[in-house]
């Protein structure tokens, strides 16, 4: 006889209260086995994570009739759901900074040429040689941000975890938390979990601020997105008629032409 699990006419009964005093009960019958494991394996397998927006919480199991001799068996099985109790998300954020390699400069004061000699104009770019920009690293204001929150198991899929991977190491497309579109970049995420309780997963983030008419010689870059904080991205040209602005590949686009 095969093992079967069926929903009882009487299921589904359910109080509704102030203060998070929400329940519901799910009833069920199992037939066809005299092994309670089976039966355990079976219903753990079909009980939903969760019933009109509340947690599964427990499940009890009853036999009605266990026949050992012809290895047959009725169990009737409970489960219950219920609000379960908030964990309180935490959040943390430094404001330490980060280096930014620049090869232009952002102000040029004034030239100091030896006597009987014209000072080169080199368009504001620092470091020149003859074959390239040297440029110089600079510290330039990086807001550090974390966050934790306590998500269910039931949500906490391998394409979840997925989605967190492919969006490591991109930027906001949409204002996030008080910032323009393009100053928060993800650094990725960690979860820890222990048998059947929620996920902790801590969300890892840095902020920067977009530039506005950034000047490269006699080019203005009318806005250029945050760089991230390794300095990887930038523009550059000695002598420029046009200019060049480069991100790392993977990282979306985040220049606006003019």
């Amino acid at each position: 006889m095969p093992i079967t699990i069926d929903e009882k006419p009487s299921s589904r009964s359910a109080t509704e209260g102030v203060d998070n005093s929400a329940s519901a009960t799910l009833e069920y019958i199992v037939q066809g086995t005299d092994d309670d494991s089976a039966v355990h394996t079976l219903v753990q397998a079909t009980i939903p994570a969760f019933y009109r927006g509340l947690s599964y919480q427990t499940y009890s199991i009853d036999p009605v009739h266990v026949d050992e001799s012809d290895a047959v068996g009725y169990w009737d099985v409970s489960a219950q759901y219920g609000v379960k109790d908030p964990k309180e998300s935490t959040y943390t954020f430094d404001t330490g900074g980060g280096t930014e390699h620049i090869t232009q400069s952002l102000e040029t004061k004034g030239s100091y040429p030896a006597p009987g000699f014209a000072a080169p104009n080199f368009g504001g770019a620092i470091g020149v040689t003859h074959e390239d920009v040297e440029g110089v690293d600079i510290t330039v204001p990086v807001y550090n941000f974390s966050e934790t929150h306590y998500i269910d198991d039931a949500l906490v899929t391998d394409a979840y975890k997925g989605t967190l991977f492919l969006l490591t190491g991109k930027t906001n497309q949409a204002a996030f938390r008080n910032f323009a579109v393009g100053e928060v970049l993800f650094l990725g995420a960690s979860g820890t979990k222990r048998g059947k309780d929620d996920w902790e997963i801590t969300f890892k983030f840095a902020a920067s601020p977009n530039v506005v008419n950034l000047h490269i010689g006699p080019i203005t870059v009318a806005s250029k997105r945050e760089a991230p904080p390794d300095g990887s991205a930038h523009c550059t040209d000695a002598h420029p008629s046009s200019s060049v602005c480069a991100e790392p590949a993977g990282r979306p686009s985040t220049l606006n032409r003019t």
